[in-house]
């Protein structure tokens, strides 16, 4: 669908089937899917400080045909934030925050955004190398937060006053639903990788955990992958599947959900692309999915970054 980019982070379609993307360390919002992809806006709240920091996640709005309106996920010279915009008449608008605070860092930061099946905002951050973040309740970091388009706590948040969702987290770059249900995949440490089955409110075990604990304590995951098979990042769910992207295991997971347990994962397209960062449903119910050999861990091809389109 697009080659040429550089490390493309976020997609969003919008309503005529065409897409935003976000390239993580240009700070470039791109418009793919109508000829040639082009540059539509660039942030410039980016900084460019830290590795794994950048222009990372991009939501459109459930009432875009109306407001238009976008959001992103950045890294400034401060923080993490969540800022929103307008596209209109092939630009971005100018960009306001709605959630700041949002630790930063090297590593860790999260940063995908997906509007959820009730209409609020749902944002993946990382702790930032800090494991303590992950399971302290007053800091948004290693955390899945849920808010309004203004950036306040959604209502029916488990703790009040708190946009924090569920806690516990590492570095989740991957959010997905099947039906009502939320669905993350997160970075472990040395030993696993995980896909989690998201519980309102509930510890998902990092730090004390990783992987499965037992104990019941907290969530334990939905399955697991040794750290070289995975470093999972994109999540997308169609076909009767969650479809999860891997970075070092440079493969498409394709994990059957039934009754709301997760089945047996294949590993698809393995080492043939390199690196794989996002995976999202097309509205023709396809799957786009990133590379992502640029981003100073991969062997970038002449190519690359591209964007393929796979049928599930």
């Amino acid at each position: 669908m697009a080659e040429g980019l550089d490390t493309p982070w976020g997609i969003a379609f919008l309503p005529d089937g065409t897409a935003l993307v976000t390239e993580r360390d240009s700070g470039r919002v791109l418009l793919v899917g109508a000829g040639s992809p082009r540059v539509v806006g660039t942030v410039r709240q980016v900084s460019d400080e830290y590795d794994e920091a950048g222009l990372l996640g991009v939501a459109v709005g459930p009432r875009f045909a109306e407001d238009r309106r976008v959001w992103l996920y950045v890294t400034s010279d401060e923080d993490n934030r969540i800022v929103t915009t307008t596209y209109a008449e092939g630009r971005l608008g100018p960009v306001r925050p709605v959630l700041t605070g949002i630790p930063k860092g090297a590593i860790h930061d999260g940063g995908r955004l997906a509007f959820g099946p009730d209409g609020y905002l749902y944002a993946s951050t990382g702790e930032i190398g800090q494991r303590a973040l992950a399971a302290d309740l007053r800091s948004l970091g290693g955390k899945i937060l849920r808010i309004t388009g203004a950036g306040d706590p959604a209502p029916g948040n488990p703790f009040p006053g708190s946009p924090v969702w569920s806690w516990g987290h590492r570095n989740v770059q991957g959010l997905a639903w099947v039906g009502r249900q939320l669905w993350a995949s997160e970075f472990g440490a040395d030993t696993w990788d995980e896909l989690n089955r998201v519980e309102r409110g509930r510890d998902h075990g990092w730090p004390s955990v990783e992987g499965r604990g037992g104990t019941g304590e907290q969530v334990d995951p939905a399955l697991v992958w040794e750290t070289a098979d995975a470093s999972p990042s994109g999540l997308a769910w169609g076909g009767g599947a969650l479809w999860m992207a891997a970075l070092r295991g440079e493969q498409l997971w394709r994990i059957p959900v039934r009754g709301g347990e997760a089945g047996r994962a294949e590993g698809l397209f393995i080492g043939e692309h390199g690196r794989m960062r996002t995976v999202v449903r097309t509205p023709e119910g396809r799957l786009w999915v990133t590379t992502s050999n640029r981003d100073g861990r991969g062997s970038p091809g002449a190519d690359d970054d591209r964007i393929l389109e796979v049928a599930p």
